[in-house]
């Protein structure tokens, strides 16, 4: 698939449609509804720098978004944060930014196109690129740069036998800091699901492994800061990682453990196609637990946490999530749940620990993800993507690493 044919974007500014070609058809060369890499805004932007674009535009619609225009408009207005990158032009075009539907509509009436049609003929593989004669864009903005530290945090338990082959689990630390009062005058954002409780579940799985027997295969345990910021943290480690990523076994992240009774099924963000989420479903059987799939596929949620900055680059990767149907109250009491915390505290200052919380959901959890984690630093096994995954070709060129 080429939706370039050649045309050359050095020094013109790409518009660009956000999600993948067969998202409105449900069916095609990507994954229908669920999201791909291709489909993720970000990588329309890194794209866009390969191909030596001054810009790009991602043209807003609400659906293959899966969100409305008010959350761009909120979105990155303060400050923007990056990891200081050796050659930063190689991911981020000089101008990168959203423009509204009816604005693109315009745009390319004004230019003697037809906006519908040209998107028909963009979900198929005989698109090829047309310019927007007349249209121009001019862009003027200063920039003042800083440069901050923060600090990831990894412990390293070596292996018995194949020291040199790492698991990693992985958790954030970091969340938003202090901002302005809520109506009780609280300026406090204490994040304590949002990651406190995926800090904590890492640091207990780390005083598990490290009473239990050692494992053939290195466990490291990465606390990593910034992911707030656009997973910056994880994108550090693994643009430089403490071990190689060619023997990097695979990556569990914890993005919030549930502090409430467990639940009968589980899932993962997003969608995947690994053999990874195929090893959790059969150790989760053990304890007879449910696979729920991710409702929602076309939000492209597998791109919003920190495991995301390793499968790009190929290393098999998961965020654990526990499911809605817990086991006193069923559906109808974990979904209520759900929707409360993304009302009401999820990034909000609300989010903070409750003396009623018993946290037995994410003691079983653990339980889970830490048999997971023995079974893989114990084997022989390479987990893989499946043959028609993006990430596939990439974890592909290191194949000889592993033996």
């Amino acid at each position: 698939w080429d939706d370039f044919k050649g045309v050359d974007l050095k020094g013109k500014i790409a518009v660009v449609l956000v999600n993948d070609p067969d998202f409105e058809t449900g069916k095609g060369d990507f994954d229908g509804k669920g999201m791909t890499y291709y489909g993720r805004w970000t990588y329309k932007y890194e794209e866009g720098a390969r191909q030596g674009a001054l810009g790009v535009l991602v043209i807003h619609e609400t659906a293959p978004a899966s969100y409305g225009w008010a959350t761009v408009a909120s979105s990155n207005t303060n400050t923007m944060f990056d990891v200081v990158r050796d050659d930063p032009a190689s991911v981020h075009p000089k101008v990168e930014g959203w423009i509204q539907r009816d604005l693109a509509v315009r745009l390319f009436k004004d230019a003697g196109l037809d906006f519908e049609a040209l998107k028909k003929l963009a979900q198929t593989r005989d698109f090829k690129p047309v310019e927007l004669r007349g249209e121009t864009l001019s862009a003027r903005y200063a920039v003042t740069r800083d440069v901050i530290t923060s600090h990831n945090v990894a412990a390293l338990l070596p292996g018995s036998t194949h020291p040199d082959e790492t698991l990693i689990y992985s958790a954030h630390w970091d969340h938003l800091g202090v901002g302005k009062p809520d109506a009780n005058g609280d300026t406090i954002f204490n994040g304590a699901l949002d990651n406190a409780s995926g800090t904590a579940a890492l640091l207990e799985l780390a005083r598990g492994f490290a009473k239990g027997p050692r494992p053939e295969r290195s466990v490291v345990f990465l606390a990593v800061t910034a992911e707030e910021k656009g997973l910056l943290g994880s994108e550090y480690y693994a643009g430089k990682p403490l071990y190689p990523l060619a023997t990097t076994v695979a990556v569990i992240n914890m993005d919030g453990m549930s502090p409430f009774v467990p639940s009968r099924d589980y899932g993962i963000y997003g969608t995947a196609k690994l053999g990874l989420l195929d090893d959790l479903k059969q150790v989760a059987g053990g304890w007879k637990l449910r696979y729920t799939p991710d409702p929602k596929p076309e939000a492209g949620s597998f791109f919003r946490s920190d495991h995301f900055s390793f499968a790009k680059r190929g290393v098999p990767a998961i965020s654990y999530s526990a499911g809605q149907d817990w086991e006193v109250g069923g559906v109808a009491a974990g979904k209520a749940e759900e929707d409360d915390y993304v009302a009401h505290r999820y990034h909000q200052q609300a989010d903070e620990w409750k003396p009623e919380w018993t946290f037995a959901g994410a003691a079983r959890d653990l339980q889970v993800l830490y048999t997971l984690g023995m079974q893989l630093a114990d084997s022989r096994q390479w987990p893989d993507w499946s043959s028609d995954s993006e990430f596939r070709a990439i974890r592909d060129q290191s194949a000889a690493e592993r033996k």
